[in-house]
């Protein structure tokens, strides 16, 4: 079920990058998102209250659920809309693919939890795979004060996301549930992007054309109302390492896509990417400290013992 769970949701966030191209034009991308996670959190409320599946909160956790909507619906959308201003849209997925990383080092800070020797092979395996996926506009990429500044956005909103994992795994142990943890932060992420929104006197404008709306509603309720809800589930079975190795798939998702879409061109060192991103993710959910390397180093010594 969790393996299901996992590659819909994967799916879901894959084909949001081709609806995020919909949502670029005279829409300023803070009120797209503001759109987006509003419809979303109005559907999420919706749906639980009628099902009566909304916990109660109390101070505690209705503080840790305000710095979940900051953290995961706020600030590292934010960082990454703005990182393409900068930057091409290849480095910031790469560095978006670092996520599994750097939950498994915040989970090792905060929580204390011990991360299995193949799981850093994978997940590095996984990384290089997704610079591959990109590596045309990788090489193309002049290094200058725009690309360093494109760099440091993009990194600090993976930050935010993997801060926001442990936002969620910290709820979870207060027994507040997925579905309720996304009600409340989705909510409170639409507040603080409303409070930015009328900082900077950006103008609440909406694009009517078929595309816009499509993506708009595409973005909400799949992408956000079933893939957050599916995401967070995740973090909480199978943990935050693993569950952020979808960061890594969902460029292969968003260019297979693409080239349905919108004619893009496999060459070898996609494929090649493609692959490698694959063999990762299988080394990063194999279980067991230590299976990978030291199977390796007992190959050596039995070779080294034969001769």
């Amino acid at each position: 079920m969790a393996s299901f769970s996992f590659f819909l949701q994967v799916l879901l966030w894959g084909l949001s990058w081709l609806a995020i191209t919909f949502q670029q034009g005279e829409v300023a991308a803070e009120v797209s998102i503001f759109y987006r996670f509003a419809i979303a959190a109005i559907c999420l409320w919706c749906w639980g209250i009628y099902r009566k599946s909304i916990q109660a909160m109390n101070h505690t956790t209705l503080c840790w659920s305000a710095l979940l909507g900051l953290c995961l619906f706020c600030c590292n959308f934010l960082a990454f809309y703005y990182s393409t201003h900068f930057i091409v849209s290849g480095l910031t997925a790469t560095i978006m693919a670092t996520a599994p990383i750097l939950n498994a080092i915040n989970n090792r800070l905060f929580f204390g939890k011990q991360i299995h020797t193949q799981f850093w092979l994978g997940a590095l395996i996984g990384l290089f795979g997704v610079a591959l996926l990109f590596f045309p506009e990788l090489a193309n990429t002049n290094m200058n004060i725009n690309t360093l500044i494109g760099a440091s956005l993009a990194l600090l909103g993976t930050l935010c996301f993997s801060f926001g994992n442990m936002l969620s795994i910290r709820l979870g142990q207060l027994a507040i549930k997925p579905y309720t943890a996304n009600c409340y932060a989705m909510t409170f992420g639409c507040g603080f992007l409303l409070i930015l929104i009328l900082f900077l006197d950006i103008e609440f404008s909406f694009d009517s054309s078929f595309t816009y709306i499509g993506g708009l509603l595409y973005l909400a309720i799949p992408a956000s109302v079933f893939g957050f809800t599916l995401y967070l589930q995740l973090v909480d079975k199978i943990g935050a390492s693993q569950a952020a190795y979808a960061l890594v798939i969902t460029p292969f998702v968003a260019l297979l896509a693409s080239s349905m879409y919108e004619g893009y061109n496999w060459n070898m060192s996609a494929l090649f990417g493609a692959v490698l991103i694959i063999i990762g993710h299988r080394l990063a959910q194999l279980k067991g400290a230590g299976l990978v390397i030291p199977n390796i180093r007992k190959l050596v010594f039995e070779i080294r013992d034969s001769k």
